[in-house]
């Protein structure tokens, strides 16, 4: 039956759809359950509120140890080991908002509800209570907010470094605003990773920064580090040690603080403190992880160290109220937050309901020792007369009577850590961080609409707002908190880094007194952010005057601090300067370097001016380098005047006498140039000795080079003669054996027609090759020339004042040339080596270019083993030697013939011969006129004298 108005087809598909939804909605909760219950403990007050905000403390110290059977269904673990600091700072928040829910000015139309939950100090714990936080249930649903309550205003905590970080990246997700009190870790200044989170505490950043700049204040060079192995702990002493160790600071030994109990661990720690030298050992740990060091060094009565704290522990109770703890940490300095009075905190803190949950009962059981439950108290009682503390049935009576609270005990008359209110500190922070919140929401419920800081100048409504606007208001908050006046306002999340520095000092009852001793103000001009009151100081062992904790002691003036191999660099020996170097203060770390004139006196602690050293005129090996110079000069004159004398014999015409003055003219030059190295380097000295040299060498060179081409022509044309000859006579024996052939006797060629080239050619040669030589001395001169430079690299003591190339190109191409010309005049002399005549002109040559090699090859490791003066003295032999290797091997044999033996300066005697192998040959002329002809060909041979 058709609805009216509504086709029967259409119903049909309305119920279809219908049933298909229903099916769906079945089958979805088949597939989805709840993976985890969490059993988290704390406080809950949401009821009737407008605005919830949540809390998260670690009231107790660790969990409690479960099997690893996976049989059974997994539970999550309590929490044991209750800490009265923390439940103190827990009932702190609670105590803020009930003073913010009776306050007419603040929130006065809202009433603030919570959600506190335990995090047990653990990371486990605390992603548990941020994600029930953010589900709204009792149980976590990931990414879901179940129900419609009031609106989640922000999270206070989450206590230490560890749980902050895990808590705020899964908030930071949400843009869900963290207020932390005790989260001070550097590592959460970065708002990309941790873009909601706040803090109440200076950042670790500062205080690291004040620790250093304490330990430097008093000259302490040699410290121990202990940290926790937490972000609290790792990044608080990494910071401390970068600037110090920055500053020459070393660290004796550092150490990592177990989370979990490490007997084997803490006593490692304590050997470590007790061996080391150093006398300052800096912590940087909570008070949960330092305790059990604490106990360690009690039982080995630890003393004559004194302990710089952070604000973590330095005024914590659970480390302070230890029986006999001035002995160990007597005299610590530590750094702790501002300290403030909060009236009516005490009030609230000692009339607690033990009655009101579960957390408040379990304090008061702890607190005294007791039980408000009758059957648990009847229980431990039949449990203790099981193991023999009772036999009767009414003694367990008396004993669950006697172990049973009545809810009246006094909590003043306990005097515990928890309801100490002297020292208010982090609890001063919680209490900040609630009342930051406040006035976030206050300043959000009170936005005037149509000027709202949001899209279209709307305003939040405080009943229905998204964190991040929330978040809003937080950033750009300012207020004064109540009761101190102090001003509160977030830079970037981070507050000022004020500390005020305390000092543990003996009370009259032998306990702990804090005692103010100075400041760190982290907005003070640099200089003036750290003030210490010495004279207030009472340091271990009730000593006014600071320890030293060095590893050694200081270095006088004339020494300076050598580091001992595999140890710190302030575990160092006093090292007297180097030669060349000074130190003329104490504790140098490194000696200054003299300046380039000036050296170090025997004291090491002044400089002096350095000697000046070059090769002087005056001295004695400059006068005997002079007087060989000039010999070799005068010797190759009288060469000249020899030659001169006997200019038109064959000897001297024999190989173009042209060229054998210019040969003595270049080692007149080389020889004379060698005196210019000597004396002060000027200029005009440093150019001319190098020029000089490289222009000789080549006129003496290319001359013989210019020689020796024509004695390797006449070698080449007598060899291709003599194998003519031969030729000739091989046809000549043919002939008598073939009485057909004709034999042709040709004439001697002339003598003339024996020299390949003319002694013009040789002229053009020399002057060529000595040209180029002297254009690329004038582009090295007028581009990079030779100059004097003083060499204080050479030796140390002294200024060696010499002439620097210019350019290493130019000089290497300069004397490269020399070398090339060397080598062809050497290649074409030994060519022609085995020309025959009574001088022997090749050898000559040959042995001549040998000695020369010998003689500068000799030179290099000899010029480059040397320094100083002695470098030119070598040089100077070097040029002198080879010049009389080639005077001595060129002109010897041609001045012994012209003045001792003139028989043999004949034209006959300098006929150019091939040496002959035939041991029948005596020198005479010899005629072969041999002429055969075979098959219509003419041989012809040449007649030669032999």
């Amino acid at each position: 039956m058709a609805i009216a108005g509504f086709p029967a087809k259409y119903g049909l598909l309305l119920g279809l759809y219908v049933a298909w939804l229903c099916y769906a909605s079945t089958a979805g909760e088949a597939t989805c359950k709840l993976k985890a219950t969490f059993n988290l403990s704390g406080y809950k007050k949401v009821e009737k509120k407008k605005v919830i905000i949540g809390g998260m403390f670690s009231v107790h110290n660790r969990l409690t140890s479960t099997g690893n059977s996976t049989s059974s269904v997994p539970v999550s673990s309590g929490c044991e080991g209750f800490n009265f600091r923390t439940f103190r700072w827990t009932q702190t928040m609670l105590f803020a908002i009930n003073e913010i829910n009776n306050s007419t000015k603040l929130l006065p139309n809202t009433d603030l509800g919570y959600v506190i939950y335990d995090s047990c100090f653990t990371i486990s714990k605390a992603v548990e209570g941020t994600l029930t936080y953010l589900t709204g249930q009792d149980y976590a649903v990931p990414n879901y907010r179940c129900g419609n309550g009031a609106p989640l205003a922000a999270l206070v905590g989450a206590g230490g470094c560890d749980l902050s970080i895990a808590t705020a990246r899964i908030l930071g997700l949400y843009y869900f605003p963290q207020v932390s009190y005790s989260s001070s870790c550097s590592v959460l200044e970065s708002r990309f990773q941790y873009p909601t989170f706040l803090r109440t505490i200076p950042s670790d950043e500062h205080q690291s920064v004040a620790m250093a700049q304490l330990v430097l204040r008093f000259g302490w060079t040699w410290v121990g580090t202990i940290a926790a192995d937490d972000d609290y702990g790792k990044y608080g002493i990494k910071r401390f040690k970068e600037i110090v160790e920055e500053a020459g600071v070393c660290i004796s030994f550092a150490e990592t603080l177990p989370k979990l109990t490490s007997p084997e661990t803490i006593q490692r720690i304590v050997r470590a403190v007790t061996e080391s030298t150093a006398k300052i050992v800096v912590v940087f740990s909570s008070d949960v992880d330092l305790s059990p060091l604490v106990e360690e060094l009690l039982r080995n009565n630890v003393t004559n160290r004194t302990w710089i704290a952070s604000e973590s522990w330095v005024t914590s109770s659970l480390i302070a109220r230890r029986p006999n703890i001035m002995s160990v940490l007597g005299g610590t300095l530590g750094f702790a937050i501002q300290r403030a009075e909060i009236p009516g905190l005490q009030k609230h803190l000692l009339g607690i309901d033990p009655y009101q949950d579960a957390l408040t009962e379990e304090f008061w059981e702890t607190a005294f020792n007791c039980t408000l439950s009758y059957s648990r108290a009847l229980r431990n009682a039949r449990a203790a007369r099981e193991a023999g503390n009772a036999t009767a049935s009414k003694v367990s009576t008396r004993a669950a009577i006697e172990g049973l609270c009545n809810g009246q005990e006094s909590l003043q008359k306990l005097n515990s850590t928890y309801s100490d209110v002297s020292q208010l500190r982090l609890t001063y922070n919680v209490y900040k961080a609630v009342y930051a919140v406040a006035y976030a929401l206050h300043n959000l419920e009170h936005c005037v609409p149509g000027k709202g800081p949001f899209e279209g100048d709307t305003c939040a409504n405080i009943s229905n707002f998204e964190p991040w606007q929330l978040m809003y208001y937080l950033k750009n908050l300012r207020f004064n908190v109540p009761h101190t006046g102090e001003e509160i306002f977030f830079n970037d999340g981070e507050v000022m880094g004020y500390y005020e520095i305390l000092n543990w000092q003996r009370a009259s009852d032998g306990g702990v007194t804090y005692t103010s001793i100075g400041f760190y103000n982290s907005t003070a001009p640099a200089g003036k952010r750290l003030f210490i009151d010495n004279s207030s100081i009472i340091w271990h062992n009730d000593m006014v005057q600071a320890p030293r904790s060095v590893c050694s002691e200081r270095c006088q003036p004339g020494t300076r601090m050598g580091i001992r191999q595999g140890e710190p660099v302030c575990c160092f020996d006093c090292i007297p300067c180097a030669d060349g170097e000074i130190s003329n203060t104490t504790d140098a770390r490194g000696c200054i370097q003299c300046e380039a004139d000036y050296w170090s006196n025997a004291n090491r602690d002044a400089c002096v001016p350095k000697t000046i050293e070059f090769l002087d005129f005056g001295e004695a090996l400059g006068i005997t380098l002079i007087v060989i110079a000039v010999f070799g000069a005068l010797l190759t004159l009288v060469v000249v005047v020899v030659f001169m004398m006997y200019l038109n014999t064959p000897l001297v015409q024999v190989n173009d006498p042209l060229l054998s003055f210019t040969l003595l003219l270049g080692l007149v030059v080389t020889f004379l140039c060698s005196i210019v190295f000597l004396g002060k380097p000027q200029p005009w000295s440093c150019m001319t000795s190098q020029v000089a040299l490289a222009v000789g060498f080549a006129i003496v060179l290319s001359s013989l080079m210019g020689k020796a081409a024509l004695l390797m022509l006449r070698a080449r044309a007598i060899k291709a003669t003599k194998a003519a000859a031969k030729a000739a006579k091989a046809a000549a024996a043919a002939s008598e054996q073939s009485p057909d052939t004709t034999v042709i006797a040709p004439a001697a060629p002339p003598k003339n027609d024996i020299d390949p080239i003319k002694p013009v050619h040789q002229r053009v040669m020399m002057a060529l090759c000595t040209l180029i030589q002297a254009v690329a001395c004038t582009v090295w001169l007028i581009l990079l020339p030779p100059h004097p430079v003083k060499n204080t690299a050479a030796q140390n003591i002294k200024i060696i004042l010499e002439c620097d190339p210019g350019n290493i190109i130019f000089i290497c191409c300069v004397f490269g040339y020399d070398v090339l010309l060397a080598l062809l005049a050497f290649v074409f002399a030994f060519v022609a080596r085995k020309l025959e005549d009574h001088f022997s002109e090749g050898k000559c040559v040959t042995f001549g270019m040998l000695v020369f090699f010998i003689v500068w090859i000799s030179f290099v490791p000899a010029y480059l083993s040397t320094r100083g003066k002695f470098m030119v003295a070598v040089q100077i032999f070097a040029i002198l030697a080879s010049s009389f290797g080639l005077l001595m091997c060129v002109f010897l044999p041609k001045c012994y013939v012209l003045l001792v033996k003139p028989e043999r300066n004949t034209e006959e005697m300098m006929i150019p011969r091939a040496k002959s192998r035939d041991s029948k040959a005596t020198g005479t002329s010899a005629s072969l006129s041999t002429a055969t002809e075979a098959n219509g060909t003419t041989i012809s041979t040449v007649s030669l004298n032999d």
